[in-house]
């Protein structure tokens, strides 16, 4: 089993949860990132070329069903669903076959008004508790392995 990690835009507190848990759970630890980013640590990083769609490209070739991937990125997690374990978001849910079609229809909404000149909202800032509620679910995960 292994944890593999969108790095790129992945939250501070996801990454040292991550890492927390790999340790304590003895899991192999894979952060994917993009030539922009360094990351260093005791975990194994896979860096790849800048471009579009360049890290999750690698997570779709490298991840395998005893992964639990970790990624905020619907597309991706629409593609690895069935391909990985689990596919955690860092606020903490779980992607599944109920809630990813929901989720991809609001993002191609999202994606139409910003097409035709409107504004829509942007993410949602990170509350205290998302890092608490994203520990608990992997915890679970991690518990029921």
């Amino acid at each position: 089993m292994r944890i593999v990690i969108d790095a790129d835009a992945c939250p501070k507190g996801v990454k040292s949860i991550c890492i927390e848990l790999s340790k304590k759970y003895n899991l192999e630890l894979i952060m994917v990132v993009d030539t922009a980013h360094e990351l260093k640590g005791d975990f194994k990083v896979i860096q790849v070329e800048k471009g579009d769609d360049s890290v999750d490209l690698e997570i779709m070739r490298i991840s395998t069903k005893e992964d639990i991937v970790v990624t905020q990125d619907y597309g991706l997690a629409t593609i690895i669903l069935e391909k990985t374990h689990s596919v955690i978001h860092p606020n903490g849910f779980i992607y599944n076959k109920f809630n990813i079609d929901s989720l991809m229809f609001s993002r191609h909404m999202s994606a139409k008004v910003r097409a035709s000149g409107g504004r829509t909202k942007g993410p949602k800032k990170r509350k205290a508790n998302n890092d608490a509620e994203f520990r608990e679910t992997l915890i679970n995960l991690l518990q029921n392995l």
